[in-house]
């Protein structure tokens, strides 16, 4: 037996419980679900903003994920891989559903001649519900987009790796979902001031 193999599951790092799984392992899916398992549902329940669709969403991305490690070719972290199949899982859901979506805001729609960034969703549950309903009323390309930098920390670039589009075009979302938000969300503002998730100039967005 090698040393690798001898090692307990919960210190294999993540590719290698990929790569385990695909060699037939048992337990690795298992013990990689349940280490990512709490960050793939927030992404799956902040951007449908329904749990029931959001359980189903994170159950496909699960199933896919499972299916597909074989191809998995470690360009990316597991993580950004795993984010990855659950934004398309959970836009596969929006694309059965038929939702319509909102009118989308011209390029030069700029967050900073709006408002502050919106604020945080986890500060209060009266928050966290008009930041949701706020979010369904979006593009799902800008909600996405957001979800992963505003709520989630991902940088713009790794945001782009998980959706699989150029950073600008990451930036262009965010820019354009936040200002699409602002008035939605302006009574919070007067209420407080809004919390920079990003903590970085420019709109808030990570560089």
């Amino acid at each position: 037996m090698t040393s690798v193999s001898m090692r307990r599951v919960g210190e294999v790092p993540d590719k290698e419980l990929l790569a385990r799984h695909s060699e037939g392992d048992p337990h690795a899916f298992a013990e990689l679900v349940h280490r990512h398992r709490d960050r793939m549902w927030a992404v799956a329940l902040r951007t449908l903003g329904d749990p029931e669709e959001a359980a189903d969403a994170l159950q496909d991305a699960c199933l896919s994920a499972f299916r597909a490690a074989g191809r998995f070719r470690g360009d990316a972290a597991v993580t950004t891989w795993l984010h990855r199949i659950v934004v398309n899982a959970c836009l596969d859901r929006v694309r059965r559903k038929s939702v319509r979506p909102a009118t989308p805001m011209g390029d030069d729609a700029t967050f900073d001649a709006v408002a502050p960034k919106m604020p945080d969703p986890t500060d209060a549950h009266g928050v966290s519900l008009d930041v949701r309903t706020a979010l369904e009323q979006l593009p799902y390309e800008q909600r996405a987009a957001l979800v992963l930098v505003d709520m989630m920390g991902y940088s713009v670039d790794d945001a782009a790796q998980v959706m699989e589009v150029p950073p600008g075009t990451i930036k262009s979302r965010c820019a354009r979902g936040r200002a699409r938000l602002a008035p939605l969300l302006v009574h919070h503002r007067n209420r407080r001031e809004p919390r920079n998730v990003g903590g970085v100039e420019g709109g808030g967005m990570p560089k």
